[in-house]
């Protein structure tokens, strides 16, 4: 009696592809913020792109009021008083909303922008179909701006919030204040700020 054929095996499956290893911030960059200069650099080297002036105040918003990237690309004109030159700021992250000052600078370039947007949105930064703009496209317009910019590091939107708390310490701003400002819920994520001001130090050798 023939014995019954036997049912192939299917060849193993190995898998060849190795997924590349992200290096650490660490190695990328030696600080994970902006300096004051830097940021102005980079709002300079945004108005020469398309859409320059709404690059340009992406930044500059972003910079003044701490914004993580889904809390500007989120930001509606509602949430803007232009009479009481105020911001309602909201927090994503369980974050303190809070209320900011506007500058008058930040304010021209706000009215410009409703002025000229077409077509009209309930958001402040939309694209030019008029969709709001997205997180992704707001960090490649960071990355390509910054190397215009010839920064010597890949820029990315967080550098912004924490280039605003950066500042804001140096400028000796004490911690709950600057816990507020930026809606922090937990201290410790403000502290890191304050820890590396240079006022921490200054009167040390006087």
């Amino acid at each position: 009696m023939a014995k019954p054929a036997r049912k192939a095996t299917p060849p193993a499956i190995v898998k060849r592809t190795v997924m590349p290893i992200r290096r650490k911030n660490s190695e990328l960059r030696t600080r994970e913020y902006l300096t004051d200069d830097e940021v102005q650099t980079l709002i300079d080297a945004a108005k020469a792109n398309r859409y320059g002036h709404r690059d340009a105040t992406m930044i500059l918003m972003a910079y003044r009021h701490g914004f993580r990237a889904s809390e500007l690309t989120d930001l509606r004109w509602d949430q803007i008083e232009f009479s009481s030159a105020t911001l309602h700021v909201r927090r994503v992250k369980q974050g303190t909303p809070s209320t900011h000052p506007i500058l008058g600078d930040e304010l021209r370039a706000l009215r410009k922008l409703q002025r000229e947007q077409q077509p009209k949105s309930p958001f402040v930064f939309t694209s030019e179909r008029g969709a709001p703009f997205t997180t992704s496209g707001f960090a490649r317009m960071i990355e390509r701006t910054g190397a215009a910019a010839s920064l010597s590091f890949k820029a990315h939107p967080h550098m912004l919030r924490h280039a605003c708390g950066y500042a804001l310490a140096n400028k000796g701003h004490d911690t709950r204040a600057l816990q507020a400002y930026l809606g922090h819920k937990n201290i410790q994520h403000t502290v890191r700020y304050t820890e590396l001001s240079p006022t921490r130090f200054k009167d040390f050798w006087r």
